[in-house]
């Protein structure tokens, strides 16, 4: 048994469904502990792209860090996700941002297909501010406080992270 972050994204079709669907489909698992609400975030990288909704999932299963990487994908595959562009919009992307042993332990990677802690997630305002308001207590492993490192970050990142369901 282990406990992983995900944090999903998606900025093309109906974003909103794409997020719900792949959160059911979890729930469905019987494997989801607590999402956040959905937050509409500018595009992260260097590529022109419309805004995310973005989300975080805690999990909690019979999966080592790569059986989270493999449902990852899987999610990713059903709501017809293509990669043609590094860092390009997306119907939904789904990151493996730490995974928890029972013990307690965080899995430690270095691994390229999936290192772990997220070697980007404490500089990204859309994993850390939804993060933070689901688990105040939350620590990214190596890095510290989920609270912490949101306060860490430029203002102006943090609020462009939008609570979406307040949007419409």
């Amino acid at each position: 048994m282990s406990r992983a972050v995900l944090s999903l994204g998606a900025n093309l079709g109906d974003r909103a469904n794409a997020l719900r669907t792949a959160l059911t489909a979890l729930k469905d698992d019987g494997v989801l502990v607590a999402r956040s609400t959905l937050y509409e975030t500018p595009p992260w990288g260097p590529v022109e792209q419309p805004p995310y909704l973005n989300a975080i999932a805690v999990v909690r299963g019979d999966r080592d860090a790569g059986g989270w990487l493999a449902r990852a994908q899987e999610l990713e595959e059903a709501a017809g996700r293509t990669r043609e562009v590094r860092w390009g919009a997306r119907t939904l992307d789904v990151d493996v941002v730490t995974v928890t042993r029972d013990d307690g332990a965080p899995v430690i990677s270095d691994d390229p297909a999936l290192t772990l802690p997220h070697p980007r997630a404490h500089e990204r305002a859309f994993v850390l501010v939804p993060w933070a308001t689901l688990d105040p207590t939350a620590v990214l492993p190596g890095r510290g406080r989920v609270p912490d490192l949101v306060a860490a970050l430029d203002p102006a990142d943090v609020a462009a992270v939008v609570r979406w369901d307040h949007l419409h």
